[in-house]
């Protein structure tokens, strides 16, 4: 079995697994979109820390609405379609008690990837979202298929979704 290269992505973050590569992320309120393109068999995953940039500073991809929508057009640029993509959600809990958590960041995040989604038509095939722990998960690119651990040591589940 082939041995796949990894990249891990921080908040900001995009990537493309053009061939194919694990794709990981560590989340806490931050939110990963992982799309997936069944034809071309290409994903991807971003990692965002706020879900809308408020026009002030650089369009970053720190920002919700300007990481999916770029996101998208990469993978269009390589040959991807939208009406191909499937999309899987994860990220926006609660860890902590501090301004941006009362502010509901988490579920904020939550909210504009699924706007963000419906308007392109991308069907959200998987999700595991909000709670109070954070999440770690890995994508297999070439696959779709994404694993998922919860990074509160008491919570031990893992999954594939």
């Amino acid at each position: 079995m082939e041995i796949k290269p990894r990249k891990f992505i921080h908040a900001g973050e995009i990537f493309v697994g053009i061939k194919p590569t694990e794709i990981t992320t560590v989340l806490g309120s931050c939110v990963a979109v992982c799309l997936f393109d069944r034809v071309e068999r290409v994903g991807a995953m971003n990692h965002y820390l706020l879900p809308l940039w408020n026009g002030n500073g650089l369009q970053t991809p720190k920002f919700g609405n300007i990481s999916i929508p770029r996101m998208i057009e990469n993978m269009e640029n390589i040959g991807c379609h939208l009406h191909n993509m499937e999309a899987k959600l994860f990220g926006g809990a609660n860890i902590h008690d501090t301004q941006l958590e009362s502010m509901m960041i988490g579920k904020k995040n939550v909210i504009i990837a699924k706007e963000l989604l419906k308007q392109y038509h991308i069907p959200i095939v998987a999700e595991d979202t909000g709670g109070g722990v954070g999440r770690r998960i890995l994508m297999h690119s070439d696959l779709g298929k994404v694993l998922l651990k919860y990074t509160e040591s008491s919570k031990t589940t893992t999954g594939v979704k």
